[in-house]
């Protein structure tokens, strides 16, 4: 069986963080539309059919593992898609080196790991210093949309948002049964809802 060949995508999409400067995103998508930033894009599901869904928006996508990047790449078309780019990195404290402060309008955060034993919480994404850093990415008044099935990861993460008051819940029980608009079903949280863990949605706004 022939190698599969993604050259040509990778080079169109997928973007190398510079050492020496922080990202012009304008630049990178040859216009001023608003950004949107997928932390961890599994699949590639939501940014490939998101993108498709908004051309109005432009879609970042960033995943640390190489074999998610090439699943993403192989959902998306260098002539439909030139609104998507992503960049293989983790978004902790040197974020700042990477992208200027407010560059975000919206963030996207779907099923992260829950790590559910507790000697493994320390492994969990979503930590304080964690939401320091998407304040620093996102604009004032910038959305952020997380999805999980674990009940358990769900009242960790707002707890650590509620301590930081940097956020306001844009739900009234904060952990909600119903998806925000525009929201879209990976394969991973329909296999889940399948086996009877329903999914949980959490959304927050940046407060300046």
């Amino acid at each position: 069986m022939r190698k599969e060949d993604l050259s040509e995508k990778r080079e169109y999409f997928v973007i190398k963080p510079e050492i020496t400067s922080q990202l012009d995103i304008e630049q990178v998508f040859g216009n001023s539309n608003p950004v949107h930033l997928e932390i961890g894009c599994g699949r590639g599901e939501f940014i490939a059919q998101k993108a498709k869904q908004r051309r109005d928006l432009n879609f970042l996508g960033l995943e640390v593992k190489e074999k998610r990047i090439k699943s993403v790449l192989r959902k998306l078309e260098i002539e439909q898609d030139s609104n998507v780019r992503l960049m293989r990195v983790f978004v902790d404290k040197s974020i700042n080196k990477i992208f200027t402060s407010d560059s975000f309008d919206q963030i996207y955060i779907l099923h992260p790991d829950p790590w559910p034993k507790r000697k493994h919480h320390k492994n969990r994404l979503i930590q304080k210093e964690f939401v320091d850093n998407l304040y620093y990415l996102l604009k004032p008044e910038g959305i952020i949309d997380i999805s999980t099935d674990h009940k358990e990861y769900a009242d960790w993460i707002e707890i650590v948002f509620k301590e930081k008051l940097r956020f306001k819940s844009l739900y009234p029980e904060t952990i909600s049964m119903f998806p925000p608009p525009g929201h879209i079903t990976t394969h991973f949280e329909q296999k889940k809802s399948g086996e009877g863990y329903r999914p949980l949605y959490l959304r927050y706004q940046k407060v300046t």
